[in-house]
């Protein structure tokens, strides 16, 4: 009697993909030369994904998906202020992408047009800056109901582009354990959180004094 073949899953397709950029070193031609190689068929990965880039970009939105649910398994998390889910945000989830590090290298990395590659992070982009609308306290709102949607979209976007910053601080960093990019976080996002509360200057002076020397003496 033949044995049933196993139905393959979203993360089979995902993790798959993943062994196929780290040991070929390029994105696979199209969606039927990967499927062909891992034996499964286009209509099982259409099922999940439209193409190789909704595919692609899934990939990061997972990682932020894994941080976010780690976060919650805290029964502290839900008590912190938007400071310090930020942090815990952060920590986490660059301990995701430090175990998938390699991927994160070579994907980001694949095309000489750096613009192309950021395309895989759309996805990411709207789920973090759901995330930081999730979070935001009325401590740092806008009083007028009118400013408020304007107040929360430059915060979504000013933490996008900082969480941008930290990637590519992560990507150069070659310190052991990434220490190096643990002080960046502790430092840039002390010194956002300084701007929104139009505070006293002294974590943008303590960042902009660390940025300077890691750019001197790294050299």
């Amino acid at each position: 009697m033949a044995t049933k073949k196993k139905m393959i899953t979203k993360d089979d397709i995902v993790s798959k993909y993943m062994n196929e950029v780290l040991e070929k070193g390029e994105k696979p031609k199209s969606v039927y030369h990967f499927a062909k190689h891992y034996h499964f068929t286009e209509a099982e990965f259409y099922t999940f994904f439209g193409t190789l880039e909704s595919l692609e970009k899934e990939i990061f939105r997972l990682f932020f998906e894994n941080a976010v649910n780690l976060l919650h398994q805290h029964e502290d998390y839900a008590q912190y202020d938007m400071k310090n889910k930020m942090l815990s945000f952060y920590f986490t989830f660059f301990e995701i992408l430090t175990v998938n590090r390699s991927y994160v290298l070579q994907s980001l990395k694949m095309d000489r047009n750096p613009l192309k590659n950021l395309v895989q992070l759309t996805t990411l982009r709207e789920a973090f800056k759901g995330y930081v609308s999730e979070i935001l306290t009325d401590d740092y709102r806008l009083e007028q109901q009118k400013l408020q949607k304007v107040q929360e979209k430059a915060i979504q976007e000013s933490a996008w582009l900082q969480l941008m910053m930290t990637i590519k601080f992560w990507m150069d960093d070659e310190s052991a354990a990434f220490e190096k990019t643990d002080i960046f976080i502790e430092k840039s996002v002390n010194a956002s959180f300084e701007l929104m509360n139009v505070a006293p200057l002294n974590h943008l002076i303590d960042l902009g004094k660390f940025l300077f020397k890691e750019k001197i003496y790294s050299k």
